[in-house]
């Protein structure tokens, strides 16, 4: 598969030199003077949700200003993606958004935006995904799972938090890089399929590391490998795709910001390089590495060329496992 990093337009700024853009400017330098609004589009408690939460408090104590997180959920993360690329382009409004977003072209026929409409602030953090199978499952390598799976195609499931949800197309993704078929069974979120798989209702999930590892810290599920390059800390006994026999099968779940079009590039910057001086704070740092994440604060040029090949990729996948637009 290829590496897996949509389009964001660059946004040119032109500010002639007279009187008029001077107040323009001192109110870039000043930012942020008000509160400062960062947009989830899933419900609390998720892990974009805690990414968010998390960059939001240590933001409020590097300026002093107020950084405060607004969840809008609903229709895949589009309620709260077109709130805020029609939002006033004033540095009051961003968008944190993950995986799902470079998804979301190849799974709705229209989407409420343009492309040009968000552009690219910086990431937060990158985690590996991880399948996982119940703690009283039979499986306990992915060795044995593909093998049950290519003796009695069909047979086995595996559960997700809907139909295009990033669940979904991790699941997807396991099955084209091991040539399986499972059956896939969504449920109404992600959280109701990890009790699907801890219950045994379903035989496999393949989620992101930060929702797995508490799962797997308190014995609720077995991790049977990591996407990762390397073995995850947190998670030293499961082993790498590679490792497993699937050195394809090298995706993630990013979280990153996005602004909407127009906001002035001072604002942007500034912004990416306070994500990144937070990102670098010892704490910070290693709450997310509890978690399996790796800490991001590419530039926002950078992080425009990682979203177009992340979308291309998840594109990819979508075709190949036959998902049809909504």
């Amino acid at each position: 598969m290829p590496s897996i990093p949509r389009r964001a337009l660059p946004v040119l700024f032109f500010c002639a030199a007279t009187a008029a853009c001077l107040p323009a400017l001192a109110a870039d330098a000043a930012w942020p003077s008000k509160p400062v609004r960062l947009v989830v589009p899933y419900a609390p408690g998720g892990t974009t949700d805690y990414a968010a939460r998390q960059i939001a408090q240590k933001l409020s104590e590097q300026t002093g200003a107020s950084f405060y997180v607004e969840n809008k959920a609903g229709a895949s993360g589009t309620i709260g993606s077109s709130l805020v690329a029609k939002s006033a382009p004033d540095g009051g409004t961003f968008l944190v958004n993950d995986t799902t977003y470079a998804m979301l072209p190849h799974l709705f026929r229209k989407l409420p935006w343009e492309p040009a409409d968000l552009v690219p602030v910086t990431t937060i953090v990158d985690a590996p995904l991880v399948v996982v199978v119940g703690a009283d499952s039979p499986y306990k390598s992915v060795a044995a799972l593909i093998d049950e799976a290519r003796k009695n195609p069909g047979k086995l499931t595996f559960g997700s938090g809907g139909v295009g949800s990033s669940t979904h197309l991790g699941g997807e993704l396991l099955k084209q890089n091991g040539k399986l078929a499972l059956t896939h069974v969504p449920y109404k979120g992600a959280g109701e399929a990890m009790l699907g798989v801890v219950s045994g209702q379903v035989d496999v999930l393949v989620t992101a590391a930060p929702t797995a590892i508490p799962q797997v810290k308190g014995g609720k599920v077995r991790a049977l490998l990591v996407t990762s390059p390397q073995r995850l800390a947190a998670l030293p006994e499961a082993p790498t795709s590679a490792e497993a026999g699937l050195k394809d099968f090298t995706a993630s779940n990013w979280f990153g910001i996005a602004a909407p079009k127009g906001t002035p590039q001072p604002i942007i910057d500034k912004l990416q390089a306070e994500v990144k001086k937070a990102l670098a704070s010892p704490d910070l740092a290693k709450r997310f590495a509890e978690q399996g994440a790796s800490p991001g604060g590419l530039s926002p040029a950078d992080f425009g060329k990682f979203v177009h090949g992340q979308t291309q990729a998840w594109g990819q996948v979508i075709k190949a496992a036959g998902v049809q637009p909504d």
